[in-house]
């Protein structure tokens, strides 16, 4: 039971917390029926994303066995028996698909883009250099998507780009972490590593972060969530810290392979992250802020 529960990687699932971005910044807490269907399209997404984890394991099994970490995954190492994870993928899919339904016939539209994506990156992309990180970046994007369909919230371009360049930013961490840690033989687990350089990786790692820390300033400004709430642009400080602290351990420790376990395992992110969802809900329930021009 304990290797089914592992090739899921519930620890991914912090991914899918972008889903409940819509219900806060579009200000419906409160509203029982938007809280239902976020939850809905949440679980949707986890248990979607864990089936096309699953479904990687599988087709990567022979790559994985080759990298000093992956090689302990259940289905690489021998675990799980690849005809049970292909019905458990299977069922795990569906189910996400379901819940997706649930929620709302275009949420369900957009778990299917999701998988849509999964099949182009694994059958081509993956072994793509940059590519493979926009692709990674485009399922965040979804993530955020399908929370603002399930409460029928337009999600604005400010928040496709703040998610996207975020998103880019993690990626290319990834990539430079696995660049490193894998030494010469990065290849072998990893063909798109062949066309990265420990300098590229580097200067897109800060291209990316300062792109995040610049727009989502200027979406706390300037957005109409922002003219509507002058107190969001309060969050900035713990977005601009939480990339900074992130930035620090990318390039100090070389560590980033795992963004997902950074969140829980840094208490400098952690608590960015918790500062940043208290303050956007209080900056979200007033309307004015006595000491901001024009609030």
């Amino acid at each position: 039971m304990k290797h089914l529960l592992k090739v899921m990687r519930p620890k991914q699932w912090a991914k899918n917390l972008l889903v409940f971005a819509a219900i806060i910044f579009a200000a419906r807490i409160t509203d029982f029926n938007a809280i239902s269907d976020t939850l809905l399209a949440f679980f949707a997404m986890c248990l979607a994303s864990s089936g096309t984890y699953i479904a990687n394991d599988i087709f990567d099994a022979p790559r994985d066995r080759a990298h000093p970490k992956k090689k302990s995954r259940p289905i690489a190492a021998g675990l799980i028996p690849v005809p049970l994870a292909i019905v458990y993928s299977g069922v795990l899919l569906i189910s996400g698909i379901t819940l997706a339904y649930m929620a709302g016939r275009g949420c369900a539209y957009i778990v299917l883009i999701y998988l849509a994506l999964q099949i182009v990156y694994n059958a081509k992309l993956k072994h793509v250099a940059i590519a493979d990180v926009f692709i990674i970046a485009a399922g965040f994007i979804l993530r955020a998507a399908i929370g603002a369909k399930a409460i029928e919230a337009p999600m604005s371009g400010w928040m496709f780009i703040v998610t996207g360049v975020l998103a880019l930013t993690l990626g290319f961490a990834k990539r430079r972490n696995e660049f490193i840690s894998q030494g010469e033989d990065r290849t072998q687990s990893r063909e798109s590593l062949a066309d990265y350089s420990k300098s590229t990786l580097d200067a897109l790692v800060l291209m990316f972060a300062s792109m995040s820390c610049m727009s989502y300033c200027i979406y706390a400004m300037e957005s109409s969530t922002a003219k509507a709430h002058p107190a969001i642009v309060f969050t900035s400080p713990m977005v601009l810290y939480g990339v900074a602290r992130y930035v620090q351990i990318v390039f100090k420790r070389d560590e980033g392979g795992e963004p997902a376990d950074l969140l829980f395992k840094d208490p400098h992110i952690l608590s960015s992250v918790i500062l940043f969802i208290a303050v956007a809900i209080f900056a979200i329930s007033t309307q004015t802020v006595p000491i901001l021009e024009n609030s």
